[in-house]
């Protein structure tokens, strides 16, 4: 594989992953960085630069290199439908931070495209592969929990109240939202992983705890037709280490985070007092999943349809917000 690495470009670096998936690119033996642009031409040069590969005028001029075979978007969010497309009429592979598109319409619409011209796209969905996830879910088809009646997922960071964050995130039309629209696309997907993609009714409430026209502080409650509760939860205001898991079973509950990288199980098999639970490896990462879909050796069916569900769950809770708190 290294013999023949992908070429990838980069596209965009509006949002604060763009250099992650660089050095993804850089440290995975299957693909190698070639090019990059920005629609701010200084941003896009001033990216480029930095990573030391070339910079292109236009998207357009990116596309039509032979040297790439491949991108990484990380634009705006409402910029996503348009990039997304050119590439794939393009004949490009595309990897993608999340939403994949604004509205559910636009996701279906770019996965169908991809699938007739045969293109790999993969959404950037990392929790799913990480080890606390991977266990829960063992867990959880493994029956040890019983019914989930309960899942909570808690991410959140100290963006603004530590001044990392960029402020374009709280452009409410180039990031679709604020708070719940960025980060707590984590735990919205973690929530559907555990209780199923279609709530029956979601209810949301949006915090302003600095003042900016999008949330920075947000819960969502999504409830099941069997009585289950989902809730997700995301701030940009919240000191670090404050991210969590829990599920509640009709056997057993399972509890990750709540200021410690550890896992801890209570009730049916692991017993009457809190257990603790070994972690399972990390599954195949989102950017891994894109290489191998790219070989030939990688089905992206369960990370498309997952995308396209969060995109659904994350617009009904900004509608939610908006009326009356629930959709």
């Amino acid at each position: 594989m290294a013999d023949n690495p992908i070429g990838v470009g980069i596209v965009g670096f509006w949002h604060v992953h763009a250099d992650d998936y660089a050095r993804e690119a850089v440290e995975h033996s299957g693909t190698r960085l070639v090019a990059a642009w920005d629609p701010d031409a200084e941003r896009g040069a001033e990216g480029a630069d930095r990573l030391g590969i070339a910079h292109a005028d236009t998207l357009d001029a990116l596309l039509a290199r032979p040297d790439i075979d491949a991108i990484t978007v990380t634009t705006a969010t409402n910029e996503h439908t348009d990039v997304i497309g050119r590439a794939i009429a393009a004949g490009k592979h595309v990897f993608t931070e999340k939403l994949l598109a604004p509205t559910v319409v636009e996701a279906e619409a770019l996965v169908d495209a991809a699938r007739e011209k045969d293109i790999a796209l993969v959404v950037s969905l990392p929790r799913l592969s990480e080890p606390f996830v991977t266990t829960a879910a063992r867990l959880v088809d493994e029956g040890a929990l019983g019914e989930i009646t309960y899942a909570r997922v808690r991410v959140a960071h100290d963006g603004w109240l530590g001044g990392w964050l960029p402020e374009r995130f709280a452009d409410p039309v180039a990031a679709i939202g604020g708070a719940f629209a960025d980060l707590g696309c984590h735990p919205a997907y973690l929530v559907q992983h555990f209780l199923g993609a279609h709530p029956d009714r979601i209810t949301a409430a949006y915090g302003h705890v600095t003042g900016r026209v999008v949330e920075d502080n947000a819960v969502v409650v999504a409830l099941y037709p069997d009585g289950a509760l989902g809730v997700a939860e995301a701030s940009f205001v919240t000191t670090p280490g404050a991210s969590a898991l829990e599920l509640r079973g009709t056997r057993a509950s399972l509890l990750f985070g709540f200021g410690q990288e550890s896992m801890i199980a209570k009730g049916g098999r692991f017993g009457d007092t809190w257990t603790p639970v070994p972690l399972d490896p990390a599954g195949r990462s989102p950017y891994a999943l894109w290489v191998d879909a790219i070989r030939g050796d990688a089905d992206t069916s369960e990370n498309l349809q997952a995308a396209i569900d969060l995109t659904r769950f994350v617009v009904a809770a900004n509608t939610a917000a908006t009326s009356k708190g629930q959709a």
